[in-house]
C-alpha cells in the first residue's frame, strides 16, 4: 500500500473524547492528546454527552471511536451505541469494577481502562482492524 493511500485511510478516523472533567491546561491531558493523535489525526474533546452526540450525528465519513468517562458513559452509551459510523467505545475510569458491570452489556464497549496508554494500545488494534476491513 503506498504512503498516500495509507495516509488517507488514517485520516478517515475520528476519536471523540468526552469527559466533563477534562482540563486542557493540564500537562497529563496534553500528553494524552499527543499519544492519541499519534494513532488518529482527528481527536475532538467534548465535556458533555450532548456535544459528543452532535459530533457523531454530524460525522458523515469518518469511522468514529469514543473515549468516555465512566460517569458520562453510563448515560451516553445507550444513546450512541446504534450509530453506524461508531466503531468502538472505550471507558476511561479509575473505578473499573463499577463500570465493568454496566459496560459488558454493550458490544461496542471494548473495555474499561485505567490508563490512556492502555486505550492507545486498544485503539491501535481497532484502527488496524478497520484498515484491514477497508482494504479487503
Amino acid at each position: 500500500m503506498n504512503g498516500q493511500r495509507r495516509r488517507r485511510i488514517v485520516e478517515n478516523y475520528l476519536v471523540i473524547w468526552v469527559d466533563e472533567n477534562i482540563n486542557m491546561q493540564d500537562e497529563d491531558y496534553q500528553h494524552s492528546l499527543v499519544q492519541l493523535r499519534s494513532i488518529v489525526n482527528q481527536v475532538h474533546i467534548c465535556t458533555t454527552a450532548e456535544e459528543c452526540m452532535t459530533w457523531l450525528n454530524e460525522n458523515k465519513g469518518e469511522t468514529s471511536f469514543v473515549i468516555s468517562s465512566g460517569s458520562l458513559g453510563q448515560y451516553l452509551v445507550p444513546d450512541i451505541h446504534g450509530m453506524p459510523k461508531l466503531d468502538t467505545i472505550y471507558i476511561f475510569c479509575r473505578k473499573t469494577q463499577r463500570d465493568n458491570e454496566w459496560a459488558r452489556n454493550w458490544t461496542k464497549v471494548k473495555g474499561v481502562y485505567k490508563s490512556i496508554q492502555s486505550i492507545c494500545k486498544a485503539l491501535q488494534v481497532a484502527v488496524k482492524q478497520c484498515n484491514q476491513n477497508n482494504t479487503v
